[in-house]
């Protein structure tokens, strides 16, 4: 069966992306008939209504589905279509109460031109009651307009007469309404780098988030990630070098607990949470073993400041300190050394950690910044991970990109020739083995004052 989906004109280059992956949670095959970037309008190809239903229930950036009855680029088009698709589904609304309305992408109709258009659709032979307010049973006809300058909305200019239009029978609203809940405006607990409630469900949703899985964030903080994962139901936990991230400054001396349990009992996802503890992703208790099922995370930049690993430059060592007779690092509020760490060593480790520890056809979800040119919008590759879909939000000078992988089977291999294989430069300063560090304070920060 053929459905419409509206979704939000943003983030764009993430909805057919999320579209699939929602698909693949709920074991039903899709085919993308007809998408658009510029278009709020995705024609798809599901099993049945059951299936359309689970499907939006989910989406993020999605906004409602409808049963798709008829399309064309003008009313003759239309109307040919629907009496060719859906003769026989007219009997069994004759007598139902029903609406109909008419909506205008970029466009505008004159309330004259609306009623003349929804009365063109008389040969369908409704004769139930009318109701023009939550109906049981709704219809709706969506026109989408170009500007004469060839971009939606531009200037606001329009055409007489629509480019696309749709007609269709409506199921369910999406999943869409979560993010007011998850909102980083109402959450316990947050930080300066927590992700956005929208991006970090759109996260979880082309990771495959689900009951019975295990998720881990090797970056956790604040836990954007794992909320979202928890709220679909996944278990989750997360590590992070600098353990007052996700314990909070003086939260555990004063509670008993680490902060970031504040949000998981928020949103009521507390049977979710499995554990939040201190490491790094080069010197993780984690054993190795398929034993996770999904890896979110966006890693540091090295931005506000530089990237750190456990150890000590040039490989000093330091002799153990005992005070009182206990080892300092077995003393509360023990800071450990650390050392720059590169920030292709730090894509590279994270790809290998993920080869060992994922099931297969696990899926890692990884954020990356990147410079929108050359051969930085490629893309590190792992010949045991296969890349699934790669999203792009872009800033102007530079961007993020949302990287999704999944884990191949035993004696599968990816090819790997078309991704990034780039190394870090020699030295101890962050700057020195950091290269996105050192163009971010070279070129795009210049380029951000000059703008």
């Amino acid at each position: 069966m053929e459905f419409l989906i509206r979704l939000a004109q943003w983030h764009e280059s993430f909805r057919v992306a999320e579209l699939k992956a929602v698909a693949t949670v709920i074991g039903a095959d899709i085919e993308i008939i007809s998408y658009e970037d510029a278009s709020p309008y995705c024609i798809v190809k599901l099993p049945d209504e059951a299936a359309a239903r689970a499907l939006i229930a989910r989406c993020i950036l999605a906004k409602d589905i409808y049963e798709l009855w008829g399309h064309g680029t003008n009313y003759e088009e239309v109307h040919a279509d629907v009496k060719q698709r859906t003769p026989h589904l007219w009997a069994q609304y004759e007598t139902v109460q029903f609406g109909f309305d008419l909506d205008a992408y970029v466009g505008k109709r004159s309330q004259a031109k609306r009623v003349e258009i929804i009365k063109s659709f008389s040969y369908l032979g409704f004769h139930g009651p009318l109701k023009l307010k939550n109906p049981e049973n709704q219809w709706l006809i969506m026109e989408r307009y170009l500007s004469p300058s060839g971009i939606p909305g531009a200037e606001r200019e329009k055409n007489p007469e629509p480019l696309n239009i749709y007609f269709g029978r409506y199921l369910d609203k999406s999943g869409r309404g979560i993010i007011v809940d998850y909102d980083l405006k109402k959450r316990s607990y947050i930080s300066t780098t927590s992700m956005d409630a929208e991006l970090s469900l759109v996260t979880a949703n082309i990771a495959l988030a689900a009951p019975g899985k295990v998720f881990y964030d090797p970056f956790v903080g604040t836990g954007s990630f794992l909320v979202a994962a928890a709220h679909f139901g996944a278990l989750t936990m997360g590590s992070d070098i600098d353990p007052r991230s996700f314990r909070g400054k003086d939260e555990e001396r004063k509670t008993g607990e680490i902060a970031l349990l504040r949000n998981y009992k928020q949103y009521g996802t507390m049977s979710k949470f499995v554990d939040a503890f201190t490491s790094d992703l080069t010197n993780t208790p984690l054993r190795n073993g398929q034993l996770l099922d999904g890896i979110i995370c966006d890693p540091p930049y090295g931005v506000r400041e530089g990237l750190r690993v456990l150890g000590t430059r040039n490989g000093k060592v330091i002799e153990p300190v005992v005070i009182d007779g206990v080892p300092a690092h077995y003393r509360a509020g023990y800071i450990p050394p650390k050392k720059p760490y590169g920030f292709e060593a730090m894509q590279k480790d994270i790809l290998d950690f993920a080869s060992r520890t994922l099931v297969t056809n696990g899926r890692l979800a990884m954020w990356m910044p990147t410079a929108i040119e050359g051969d930085d919008l490629k893309v590190p590759m792992h010949p045991n991970l296969e890349v699934v879909s790669v999203c792009v939000q872009s800033f102007g000078n530079w961007a993020r990109q949302l990287m999704t992988y999944r884990r191949l089977p035993e004696g599968e291999v990816s090819d790997t020739s078309q991704g990034r294989n780039k190394v870090d430069k020699i030295g101890i300063t962050a700057s020195e083995v950091n290269d996105f560090r050192r163009k971010y304070f070279n070129r795009f920060q210049a380029k951000g004052t000059a703008d």
